[in-house]
């Protein structure tokens, strides 16, 4: 668990990110010993619950942001208190035009619907 500095660092550092238009979600995630991986081969699902191994791997947390460009995303992202060793991924989402025509009108509907499923739930929880 972090110490009270490196939360209030953290803290101040995820209120710059969305004062500047950029976040658009994030979160802390529990350690691996509460979580599971599944596996897939084929139409076999393994399951593994934790903790994992190669703890330096380990996912603690993610940001959503929206930038103007990678290198945009790369200098905000460096400015994130760390504290330490630690890596940071970046990796863009897809957005819904660059899937092509394998994207078709109905697959579309669904996803619009998804996306509002999905705000209704998050309104519910934060109610």
């Amino acid at each position: 668990m972090p110490d009270e500095r490196s939360l209030a660092e953290m803290s101040a550092f995820n209120d710059e990110v969305p004062n500047a238009g950029l976040m658009l979600a994030g979160e802390e995630l529990h350690a691996s010993s509460d979580g599971a991986r599944i596996t897939f081969a084929g139409d076999e699902a393994e399951v593994a619950r934790g903790p994992f191994p190669e703890p330096q791997q380990s996912i603690a947390g993610y940001w959503i942001i929206q930038a103007a460009s990678l290198d945009d995303a790369i200098a905000w992202m460096k400015r994130a208190p760390m504290g330490g060793p630690a890596e940071i991924e970046i990796r863009q989402i897809f957005a819904a035009e660059e899937l092509g025509d394998a994207l078709t009108y109905e697959l579309r509907q669904r996803e619009e619907r998804r996306r509002h499923q999905m705000e209704t739930n998050a309104k519910a929880d934060a109610a």
